[in-house]
């Protein structure tokens, strides 16, 4: 086997996890949840289909994946939304939250 023959077989061997998608683990993100503008903890967007969360507002038991307790002060995850290059993606709805 030549070398580039063995460069070849170490890549396909090893580009599975060194280009896996690297979302963040949205089961979880739940509890008090605070909207900032800058140094946040995730990058996300609001869409109507096809989210990676679905997020149900509460105002108290935010204690179950995609269930946010909007908060002003000492929040658990600090969420800034974007337009452009998210972390992941949300879909606000009135039942059934969670990672889809």
């Amino acid at each position: 086997m030549t070398i580039r023959g063995v460069l070849v077989a170490t890549l396909m061997w090893f580009a599975p996890s060194t280009f896996a998608d690297n979302k963040p683990d949205v089961s979880a993100i739940y509890g008090r949840i605070q909207f900032v503008t800058s140094f946040p903890d995730y990058k996300v967007k609001v869409v109507d289909s096809f989210a990676d969360l679905h997020v149900q507002v509460v105002d108290s038991f935010a204690d179950r994946p995609g269930r946010w307790q909007i908060v002003e002060s000492f929040p658990d995850h600090k969420i800034q939304i974007v337009e452009s290059f998210p972390d992941f993606t949300i879909k606000y709805v009135d039942s059934f939250p969670g990672p889809q």
